[in-house]
Formats: structure tokens, C-alpha cells, sequence
């Protein structure tokens, strides 16, 4: 685009990118400064981690969302480039979360087999717990660092364990502990064997999740190839033989692309749905 083409802008086009350029960089800003950090629980903590998160994609999404639109002339292409960098990570990003459900599992075996090993020293529950959660994965260690607040602070053991499963929300959690729920109000005996029994299935979860993410990863590969290519290829017609792609210039072909692009997202968002690995809902968020 020359010069000469770029002050031929419209007006409310210009402003709209100012607008929108600004609060990019704003947000940019803000998000690379951060703020003073405060004592917060586990769930405002994750809150602003998904902020803080969200507003670096944000800025970064309508900063290339901005460049596509002014260099291509459409202001849909812009808004789409701008939607699929923010929401990369939901319709793409399934490996990652994957992972971290994995890790979550296997560090919820690690701590029930050392919770099991602390009981089966003649340790009661109460005195098992602190000691178990010293060697506890990082992963759960802020979870489990809130539950040693809680029972510090003489909250009773069942419902200070409720409280760590809402802070951990996974359903293998949740079978955890119930069982330590259910012992904490009976004192019966056989925990650890229910303990024992507990960490193999876990581990036995994760090994399923491993070969099912193994059997997917080349799909999502596969459809992040096809992603990057349509889009360099539309922005390359676009920039390098704009007579080519004239007529997505005109509000018809504006529409006409809207719709392509809608059918694109439809697709890609059904392929994301098939990749999914189903888990079964939490229970212990309904029992009290």
C-alpha cells in the first residue's frame, strides 16, 4: 500500500484505528507493567492469571488485527484476524491444557501415595495431611498450602477438604477426596488401602490420557497447518495481486468473505469439540 493509499483511508476507518490501536498498546502496557501483587486465594489468583493472560492476547490480537485490516483494505479481515489470534489457545491450544490435566492427575497420585505411606506409619489423618503436603507436586502445593491455612485456622477437616476440591476442580480430585471426607467423619479403618486403590487408578488415567493425546496430535497439527496457510496465502493475494481479490473490496464481498470466514471458524471450532478428551462432571461441588 502506498503512502498515497494509506491517507485515502476513510475517516471513520482512521478512527476506529486509532481507537483501537491505543487501546491495544494500553493494554500491552498495563499488562507488561502488572500491579502490586496481594494476598489472594487460590481462585482470585487464578482470575488474575487468566486476566492478566487475556489482556496480553487482546492486545497482541488487535495489534495484527489492525495490521491485516489496513494492508488488505477489509475491515473483516482485520476483525477475524483479530478473533482467531484471541481465541488461538481455545480452538488450538487443547495439547497444552491436556498436559496440565495430565500433570494435575499424576500429581494428585504422587500426594495419595504419600499420603498413604504417612497413614500407614500410625499417623492419623489431621497429622498426615501437613506432613504429605510438604512433598506435595508445585502443582497443587498452593491448594494445598490454602487447606493448612484452613485447618490452622481450627476450620473442621471435612469441610476444609471441600474447600480443596472446589480449589482443585478436577473430578479425579473429587474421588480423592471423598474418601478422605468420608474417613474424616467415620474413623473407619482401611484407608490406605482405599488410598493405594485410588493412586493406580490415577496413574491408570493418565497413561489413557497419554495414548489418546498421542492419537490426536497430529489432527490438531494438521488443522494449524491448514489455518496458517489460508491466512498467508488471503493476505498474500491480498498485498502482492490486489486485481486478484478486488472484489472482496466492495460491502457485498465483504459479506461474501464474513460468511467464508464464519464457515472456517464453524469448522475449525467442530474440530476442536472432536478432539476434546471427555471427563465426567465434578460431584462433590453438589454434596455438602
Amino acid at each position: 500500500m502506498t503512502p498515497q493509499e494509506l491517507f485515502q483511508i476513510p475517516t471513520l476507518e482512521a478512527l476506529l484505528a486509532g481507537v483501537f490501536g491505543g487501546g491495544g498498546v494500553a493494554l500491552l502496557i498495563a499488562s507488561l507493567i502488572g500491579f502490586r501483587p496481594k494476598e489472594k486465594s487460590v481462585k482470585q489468583a487464578q482470575v488474575g492469571d487468566w486476566l492478566r493472560s487475556a489482556s496480553q492476547r487482546l492486545a497482541i490480537a488487535m495489534l495484527l488485527g489492525i495490521v491485516v485490516g489496513l494492508i488488505t483494505g477489509w475491515p473483516v479481515a482485520g476483525i477475524g484476524v483479530t478473533v482467531l489470534v484471541f481465541f488461538w489457545n481455545q480452538l488450538f491450544g487443547g495439547l497444552s491444557e491436556e498436559r496440565l490435566g495430565m500433570q494435575r492427575v499424576e500429581a494428585l497420585a504422587m500426594w495419595t501415595e504419600s499420603l498413604r505411606d504417612t497413614i500407614a506409619g500410625a499417623v492419623g489423618l489431621e497429622q498426615a495431611i501437613p506432613a504429605s503436603a510438604r512433598s506435595a507436586s508445585p502443582l497443587l502445593r498452593p491448594q494445598l498450602d490454602a487447606l493448612m491455612d484452613r485447618l490452622r485456622g481450627r476450620m473442621p477437616l471435612a469441610e476444609a477438604l471441600h474447600h480443596l476440591a472446589d480449589d482443585i476442580d478436577d473430578p479425579s480430585a473429587d474421588i480423592i477426596i471423598a474418601a478422605l471426607i468420608l474417613n474424616s467423619r467415620l474413623r473407619g479403618p482401611g484407608l490406605r488401602e482405599v488410598l493405594g486403590a485410588l493412586a493406580t487408578s490415577a496413574r491408570e488415567e493418565v497413561d489413557m490420557r497419554n495414548r489418546i493425546m498421542a492419537q490426536r496430535a497430529g489432527m490438531r497439527r494438521a488443522v494449524q497447518i491448514i489455518v496458517v496457510a489460508v491466512t498467508v496465502v488471503v493476505v498474500g493475494m491480498a498485498v502482492l495481486d490486489h486485481r486478484y481479490v478486488q472484489p472482496y473490496g466492495t460491502p457485498i464481498g465483504q459479506l461474501v468473505l464474513l460468511f467464508v470466514m464464519l464457515l472456517f471458524a464453524g469448522g475449525f471450532f467442530w474440530l476442536r469439540k472432536l478432539s476434546e478428551v471427555k471427563t465426567p462432571e465434578r460431584f462433590l461441588m453438589w454434596v455438602r
